[in-house]
């Protein structure tokens, strides 16, 4: 579980094609102190299992398996080395929940269809999956790779959100632009609400 609040953006150093699945490399200054072989690891708001580690050039890079279906359903299939992540640990019991209750399960991917700045702040349309509408409500939470974000607006086809300066600096929305993918995350209680409604019929 997790809180949509991000803590660092890592660095990927090499993702590839394995033998069992694709592989994942990245570094990390603040989220890779802690993480042993087993834990777990919000990647663009993909919990993701740290599966071993290797030093390079004086680096330690952590590396995470990433099954067929992460692959498709995930932006990570468009990282480059060099790409920014967003990173953040598990919710410890009795932390701060400063966003909103995540997953890291990725609903699917979005597309970002208009990206411009007004005054300080950025203004930012998506275009989500047609099944994801349903769960996305005005001044609702929504994950979006990973961070934890109010939905401004519901359209027909797009949502809109407010991006606050702090947010663009320390999250990898800075490499995002018109055309990229975004990973969804939905809030959780919207798809119980569903199904509790679908169980009474």
């Amino acid at each position: 579980m997790f809180t949509g609040i991000v803590e660092e953006t890592g660095i990927v150093k090499e993702v590839r094609e394995g033998q069992k699945s694709y592989e994942l490399a990245l570094t990390a200054n603040v989220c890779g102190q802690e993480i042993q072989i087993g834990g777990s690891l919000a990647v663009n708001g993909c919990c993701l299992t740290l599966v071993k580690e290797s030093q390079n050039n004086g680096e330690r890079w952590l590396w995470f398996d990433l099954l067929k279906e992460t692959w498709v359903r995930t932006n990570l299939q468009y990282v480059q080395p060099g790409s920014l992540v967003n990173l953040e640990r598990p919710l410890r019991a009795g932390a701060e929940l400063g966003g909103h209750f995540v997953t890291g399960h990725v609903d699917g991917l979005g597309k970002i269809v208009h990206w411009e700045q007004q005054g300080k702040d950025w203004m930012l349309d998506i275009e989500p999956p047609e099944e994801l509408m349903k769960y996305l409500v005005f001044k609702g939470s929504i994950a979006v790779d990973g961070i934890s974000l109010t939905v401004a607006a519901v359209n027909e086809k797009t949502f809109r959100i407010w991006i606050i300066p702090h947010t663009i600096e320390i999250t990898a929305l800075k490499e995002r632009k018109v055309g990229s993918y975004v990973n969804l995350e939905t809030d959780i209680l919207g798809k119980y609400v569903e199904r509790l409604m679908l169980l009474r019929k």
